[in-house]
Order: C-alpha cells, then structure tokens, then sequence
C-alpha cells in the first residue's frame, strides 16, 4: 500500500518541530523556496519527488522508509524482498519507485525498482534535472533511457548500467516508444558531516 500524502506531510512536520527546524532552514536543505517547503510540509502538493525525500531524511537524520510509513526499519542480518513486493512510492511525475529494502535499518544505499512511462511529450522537452548528495547506479532492465548528467546527454539500453556523482544535475526519461524498468541505487554521502 502507497504512502498517503497527509501522513507523509505530517511526518515531515512533525520531525521538523522535533528538531526544532524553521521552514527557511529546511527549504535551504531541500533545495526548494520556502513557499514550496511550507506546501509541501502542509500537503498541499500532489506529490514528493524522491530528492526532496531524500533530503528530508538525510537532514533529520532518520531513514527515508520512517518519513513514508512512520515505521522504523528493524532488520540488520539481511531482509528479502519478493518479486512484485517492496514498498511502492510514486514519487515523480508518473514514475513509479519500489523500494526493495524498506525494513532493513542503518542502510547505506537505497536500491529501488523504478518504472519510467514513456511519454511522447517528454520527447521534445528539456529533460528534467534534480541532484542529491551522495552517488547512484543505474541498471537498465527493460525499454531505453535517456539519460542527462550535467552537459552529457547517453542512451542506455537494456543491460547497460550508469555510476554517476548524483550531486551534479541529472535526470532521465523512458524514450523509443516504450517505458523503461531499471534498477536505482542511491548511496549516502559518506562524506557528509550529520547536522
């Protein structure tokens, strides 16, 4: 069952009172305006994009999977994940995410599966861009995607994988007419002091 919308925005004010964040500080630490953290925080968007998440999460210092379910993870020997299973997320424009270890604590990568609609009107736009801290390896399952990573523009097809500092501008979208399955690992920052 998919995260609701309020609970996710509850969660994320609730950790940011317990913190004792303002809103500017946590719009810095988003990367987003104010006004959009104040939205986002009251649930007054349709959606989270996965970055925004992920920033959240690395800001409280807390694992993505608690500010989505409110759970936290309990697993610290190995945790299976059977095909079809995971905790899905639809976290960007029509993109959807299936986190394949929601239950397993202290992680230091976030592997999902991630399915990319093909959309003809994506085809002749700008190709989105987002960056989070850390890094992210890409391997294509099914379908071709068009990838963008700073000024570098690749087609990667079936079988292919990308490894890439995800803390230059990035992003992708399914193209040559069908979706794209492909499997995302998001690594920490290792490097990264915790606030």
């Amino acid at each position: 069952m998919e995260p609701k919308i309020s609970e996710i925005a509850q969660r994320i004010r609730t950790l940011r009172e317990i913190f004792s964040f303002t809103a500017e500080e946590m719009a810095l630490a988003t990367n987003v305006t104010v006004e959009e953290y104040i939205k986002l925080e009251n649930g007054q968007q349709s959606d989270y994009s996965f970055t925004f998440l992920y920033r959240c999460a690395e800001k409280f210092n807390v694992d993505i999977v608690e500010i989505l379910t409110g759970e936290n993870p309990h697993l610290a020997k190995y945790a299976i994940i059977r095909q079809g299973k995971g905790l899905p997320i639809k976290r960007r424009e029509h993109f959807s995410y299936n986190h394949l270890a929601p239950n397993f604590k202290n992680k230091t990568a976030e592997p999902f599966l991630v399915r990319a609609p093909y959309s003809q009107e994506e085809q002749e736009l700008p190709i989105k861009m987002n960056h989070h801290a850390g890094q992210e390896f890409d391997y294509i399952i099914q379908g071709t995607l068009k990838f963008k990573h700073g000024d570098h523009e690749e087609m990667l097809y079936a079988g292919d994988s990308v490894y890439y500092d995800s803390g230059v501008d990035h992003g992708m979208i399914a193209t040559l007419g069908d979706e794209c399955i492909f499997l995302a690992i998001v690594m920490k920052d290792v490097n990264k002091e915790q606030v």
